[in-house]
């Protein structure tokens, strides 16, 4: 036992918290500035070059078959990550430029995801071969993978500037990434614009890279000074959105349509189309009528609209209300080369950071090709310089090698003859016998002289770091030739835009919101009966609020909430309508007690409302700071002590007056006078002195008789009359001797309101 070290609880935590940061931000999340991988899309190309020969000429192979090998031999994490960075590098809406080819399905822009890996089958693209081709001229470091049985590389010797090209994004420990994909021709002008000028800065690169090119399209909104700052800075944020064409609408006269081309990067096709269905279907845009996806591999959303519409109007409330725009996040971090090889550190680089790291390793790796083919170079033109020795001797040759006593003894006397070493002799000594014919050795003679001539090149090329900019420039060339294709996405300022009015497309019409005693809620035109009405079993309405749809309403909460909605979102139904917890973020137990129309038709013209709460608390607040929309949390109005809960919410007139029962059988009248008003959130003022512990507020009104029922059905009227007003903080008067309690206050019939034409009618 006492050979057993003590440590700090603490200190261990964070040691082995500090080792899985690192881990997740160096091997699992942040792609390297060289290659732009991460380590799994690197070990699942690696595995398909490499191991598995999966080359664009090579057989498709099932996907099942790279996984297993990638997570067996490279990448020990889950198989549904590793499939997932496969299908990724597959989808042509997803990365600028795939690096797979898949066969079967892999998902659509729809949102659909992948077959599972036993039905797809997968090779690499074209493209892909430029990032790992040279590995095999020892051009990049290598390290052993996780369980030491095979090697990896560190990076691969990528010539495609991929991290810029294809981008990425992932979320590691405290930081994380996210890069837009570019235009291959752009990045690769840029680079060489770098080349020949290393004094360039990001913002001067911007005449080459115009901005981020998605590969589904769009339009990115943003001036030059905004991406001048974006680039400069490594993170930003850029407005990007859908493209639409207007278009005559078939079997109409005179009407046209409009229609999406393209949608922005992220968002699926589906989640935009049901959300334009759905205003649709809520009259949220009157002026749409329809929508219908026509796509097939290019994207077509047709939208038909009302002939008076303004498209340009409409398109604007789509670009606010749906994901037809989108925010894209720019944040240019990733890991640059330390001194250490097989660690990268992470930073957070500017455009030209990004460029010139990718230079620096594509030099590197010229230079490292270059040297490797000089040796391989050196090592042939020393065999071949080897058969040049023996071969005006090759009778003597032959005698020395038939009088020898085997390999080992011809070899020594090889080398003793004509000055050979260990590689030449063995090279003669495996030479086939055909070889020696003199059209033979001419061919020998002739390959010699130009792997001299090409040992020559190179050693030039070794010796001028000029010339080898030269041919990465050249490289990169060849690259656009090959690969570059014409800009997807859209950079453009928008000027004259027609402003978004998030009013402009709301129904002018005047409607009723029903509410329950259970909390459903819904919007209808008209009310003729309320008896008809439908209501889930054992609920009934409490109130009928009138307004126009441009207006709003007040739901009052027994928490001391206000939260305000506008008419035209509280869902239109015929059936029981929604809970009204669908619309705002109510907290456990909570529930509405009052509500109130703000429609100026019918809103009260006090400018206060009164609150009591169960423990006979009561205050007055400002109606005005609950006029406008409110956020999903509300606005308090009170503040109330656990186990205390808010009665209800009504109008305060200034000469008022207010009458309560509570459950013990008292009632108190007094003026409204003497309830404070609060200019902040409070509890309030004691209204009533409880008669007993378990006594409650079980009721009140403003200006009304309030008629109350006790548990043995007795019932009885409280007149709110002045002369029957008492002072505040008292227990009030006894409503009926005896132990019958107040079981409730029997509600006045629910009415249907009137409401006058609307403001500025004839």
């Amino acid at each position: 036992m006492n050979d057993i070290p003590s440590i700090s609880l603490s200190e261990e935590t964070q040691r082995r918290y500090l080792n899985y940061a690192l881990s997740v931000i160096t091997a699992r999340a942040l792609p390297d500035v060289r290659d732009g991988l991460k380590p799994v899309q690197r070990r699942i190309l690696y595995t398909m070059f490499s191991d598995l020969h999966l080359t664009p000429d090579a057989r498709y192979r099932k996907c099942a078959k790279v996984v297993g090998d990638v997570m067996g031999n490279y990448h020990p994490h889950g198989d549904s990550a590793i499939y997932d960075a496969l299908v990724r590098m597959a989808q042509d809406f997803s990365l600028r430029y795939p690096l797979v080819d898949g066969h079967g399905n892999f998902g659509s822009i729809d949102g659909d995801s992948a077959a599972a890996y036993r039905y797809t089958e997968c090779r690499l693209q074209k493209i892909a071969i430029e990032l790992i081709d040279e590995l095999k001229k020892k051009t990049v470091d290598w390290r052993p993978s996780y369980d030491g049985t095979k090697s990896e590389p560190v990076m691969l010797p990528s010539r495609v500037p991929n991290l810029l090209v294809n981008g990425t994004q992932g979320i590691a420990v405290g930081m994380a990434t996210s890069i837009p994909p570019h235009n291959l021709g752009e990045v690769v002008e840029a680079c060489i614009a770098l080349v020949d000028d290393p004094a360039l800065e990001s913002k001067d690169l911007l005449k080459y890279i115009k901005g981020p090119d998605f590969p589904t399209g769009g339009q990115v909104l943003a001036s030059k000074k905004d991406l001048k700052e974006i680039y400069e800075s490594g993170s930003g944020s850029l407005k990007l959105r859908g493209e639409y064409e207007l278009e005559d609408s078939p079997g109409r006269k005179q009407t046209q349509m409009i229609v999406v081309t393209s949608i922005p990067y992220g968002p699926t096709k589906q989640s935009i189309v049901e959300k334009i269905g759905e205003l649709i279907r809520d009259r949220k845009l009157v002026q749409m009528v329809d929508v219908l996806d026509q796509s097939t591999t290019d994207v077509r959303i047709e939208i038909e609209i009302k002939k008076e519409a303004d498209p340009a109007l409409i398109m604007a409330y789509l670009y606010k209300n749906t994901a037809l725009q989108t925010n894209v996040q720019v944040n240019l971090t990733c890991l640059v080369p330390t001194d250490n090889p097989e660690v990268g550190r992470p930073e957070r680089l500017n455009l030209k950071g990004c460029l010139q790291h990718f230079l620096d390793f594509r030099f590197l790796v010229v230079t490292r090709r270059f040297q490797f083919e000089l040796e391989e170079l050196e090592r042939r033109i020393h065999i071949l310089e080897g058969y040049a020795k023996v071969y005006d001797a090759l009778d003597e040759v032959l005698r020395i090698i038939r009088k020898s006593e085997g390999k080992k003894d011809a070899a020594e006397k090889l080398m003793k003859r004509f000055g050979l070493d260990e590689d030449q002799v063995e090279a003669i000594l495996e030479l086939k016998l055909y070889r020696l014919a003199r059209l033979e050795i001419l061919l020998i003679q002739e390959e010699l002289t130009e792997k001299r001539k090409e040992a020559k090149r190179l050693e030039g090329l070794l010796k001028s770091e000029v010339r080898r900019w030269g041919v990465v420039k050249f490289e990169l060339q060849e690259l656009v030739k090959e690969y570059g294709d014409k800009r997807r996405t859209k950079v453009s300022v928008s000027a004259d835009e027609p402003e978004f009015d998030p009013d402009a497309y709301i129904a002018d019409e005047d409607a009723n919101v029903v509410l329950t005693r259970d909390g459903w809620v819904k919007r209808a035109r008209e009310i003729k009966d309320l008896t008809t009405t439908r209501t889930r079993e054992g609920d009934e309405v409490v109130a009928v609020l009138a307004g126009n749809t441009k207006n709003n309403v007040a739901f009052f909460t027994n928490f001391g909430s206000a939260y305000v909605a506008r008419i035209v979102d509280i869902p239109p139904s015929t059936g029981y309508g929604d809970p009204v917890q669908k619309l705002f973020k109510f907290k456990d137990g909570e529930r509405v007690v009052a509500a109130q129309s703000l429609d100026p038709r019918v809103r009260t013209k006090d400018e206060h409302l009164v609150a009591v709460s169960k423990n006979g608390y009561g205050l007055r607040f400002q109606l005005a700071p609950h006029l406008e929309v409110s956020t999903r949390a509300g606005r308090r109005f009170a503040r109330v002590a656990e186990g205390d809960e808010i009665v209800g919410v009504k109008p305060a007139p200034a000469n008022g007056t207010l009458a309560l029962a509570t459950f013990h059988a008292h009632q108190l009248v007094i003026d409204l006078e003497d309830v404070n008003v609060l200019a902040n959130p409070g509890r309030g003022v004691t209204v009533v002195k409880l008669a007993a512990d378990d006594d409650r507020v079980v009721g009140f009104s403003v200006d009304d008789d309030l008629v109350v029922e006790s548990e043995k059905g007795k019932q009885e009227t409280i007149k709110a009359l002045k002369k029957h007003r008492a002072g505040r903080a008292t227990k009030g008067r006894v409503i009926w001797t005896g132990k019958d309690r107040v079981a409730k206050v029997i509600a006045p019939p629910v009415e249907v309101p009137q409401l006058s034409a609307p403001e500025g009618s004839n």
